[in-house]
């Protein structure tokens, strides 16, 4: 679990606390060339009704989370892009009962916003990046 204080917070800011800027900027100059097709997948995932919470998941390495929307290289971008929504962390208990409600409010627009879930090395966390205007 995703835990800040004890095993039942979340971290409660809108970024992870680990997250540095070199990471911050690769995970940004990549984002860019998938932002296009994170956003509409977003879209999707809360018309069709899956949820109201999607998330996807960024990693070099296979990850067991999520179904393979973007892979490595197919658009120039160099992570691995997973689809999957709020239910599948609650299932495997990457977040919380305790912290479900805690995690919704720091939920950010997901028109405005994709809450990616970072696996880099160590670091494992919820990243929120805005997608490019326009």
């Amino acid at each position: 679990m995703i835990n800040h204080s004890n095993e039942n917070t979340l971290l409660d800011d809108a970024n992870s606390y680990d997250v540095n800027k070199q990471l911050m900027g690769t995970i940004s100059s990549d984002f860019v060339k998938v932002s296009d097709q994170l956003k509409e997948a977003s879209y999707q995932i809360r018309k069709r009704g899956f949820s109201d919470y999607p998330i996807f998941v960024a990693s070099r390495r296979d990850v067991p989370v999520g179904q393979l929307l973007i892979g490595a290289t197919e658009l120039e971008n160099q992570w691995n892009y997973k689809a999957s929504f709020l239910d599948e962390f609650i299932q495997r208990e990457l977040i919380g009962e305790d912290s479900i409600e805690l995690w919704k409010e720091n939920y950010k627009k997901p028109d405005e916003y994709c809450c990616l879930f970072v696996v880099h090395g160590d670091f494992a966390g919820f990243v929120y990046i805005p997608y490019p205007e326009d």
